[in-house]
């Protein structure tokens, strides 16, 4: 069988006077993915009768799609509702087995004391887990992570506006800070794939989202866990290997006029076994800092969607 994993990140998606517009960009692009199992970023929660919250502009995105029959989970804040932005998803043509989020499961919340902060810093958002059953009995493990972007993260009383910092040393702290929670929650990202692999180290596993970060950098190489990083071939089947077009461009990302691959899939040996080919949908990729500079609305996303094709015996 061929399966097509795919994430996209859909800048903040939310109901709003530019909904319509977002939408007659964002639904043909996730069509055309066809995927079998799509991991979903920057998802909002709109506000119900009831005070609570639900997936509505999701929805209405995905109505008349093939996705809007597929299974479903989203994360979840404190006390079990949604947030009302940022929410991550994933939908499955195959059902769910076991669903959970990690948030602090494995790594506790390091406490980071720099002279003007010192409170412990918890990850931004929960990384959502899903295992699908996949015909002939297998499962597929699916990690949806969407990390801390390289901005500084806030500092009580150290700021003039919100984007205006009173010094270059609370801002330098700021970034720091949002450098542990990106990196660290790499970490916890790694510990959790782990835990499948003791327990089945032949697992399918998908790790899938936007790091916010480059092949090459810290919060990547933490989860990629290669045996060029760990000296030693002998856990060269605990590495996750980045599934990457075999032609053409993979960046995900136009900033400031620079191309960046900041949204990945890495996969596990078994997994990459049947990998066929991967391709990035960035044709026509807006530059975002030119975007929101000049406060237009957003194009669909500043992201480009990635696939990932397979087959499977």
């Amino acid at each position: 069988m061929r399966l097509r994993i795919a994430t996209f990140n859909l800048e903040s998606l939310d109901l709003g006077k530019d909904f319509d517009d977002r939408a007659a960009s964002l639904r043909p692009t996730l069509t055309a993915l066809e995927a079998d199992i799509l991991c979903l970023q920057e998802i909002n929660g709109q506000r119900t009768h009831d005070g609570g919250r639900a997936l509505t502009a999701l929805h209405r995105l995905l109505d008349g799609t093939a996705y809007r029959t597929f299974h479903s989970i989203a994360s979840v804040g404190p006390g079990g509702a949604l947030r009302d932005v940022h929410n991550l998803v994933i939908l499955s043509r195959f059902p769910f087995g076991e669903t959970r989020q990690v948030h602090h499961d494995f790594v506790p919340a390091p406490r980071c004391d720099t002279p003007h902060a010192g409170e412990p810093l918890e990850w931004d958002r929960p990384i959502l887990y899903a295992a699908a059953s996949l015909p002939g009995g297998r499962q597929i493990h699916v990690f949806n992570l969407h990390l801390r972007a390289p901005l500084a993260a806030p500092i009580a009383g150290q700021k003039e506006g919100p984007f205006r910092w009173k010094s270059a040393s609370a801002w330098a702290e700021g970034y720091f800070r949002a450098a542990v929670k990106r990196t660290g929650q790499a970490l916890e990202a790694r510990l959790a794939v782990d835990a499948i692999l003791d327990r089945e180290p032949s697992a399918l596993v998908a790790v899938a989202g936007d790091f916010n970060a480059e092949a090459g950098e810290d919060a990547v190489r933490l989860l990629a866990a290669s045996e060029e990083d760990t000296a030693n071939g002998a856990l060269a089947g605990r590495s996750l290997v980045p599934a990457v077009p075999r032609a053409g461009s993979a960046h995900t990302v136009l900033h400031a006029g620079r191309k960046a691959t900041l949204d990945h899939i890495l996969v596990s040996r078994p997994l990459l076994a049947g990998f066929e080919d991967a391709t990035v949908a960035n044709a026509g990729l807006r530059d975002e800092v030119v975007g929101y500079a000049v406060m237009g609305p957003v194009p669909g996303s500043f992201h480009a969607p990635v696939v990932a094709v397979f087959r499977l015996s």
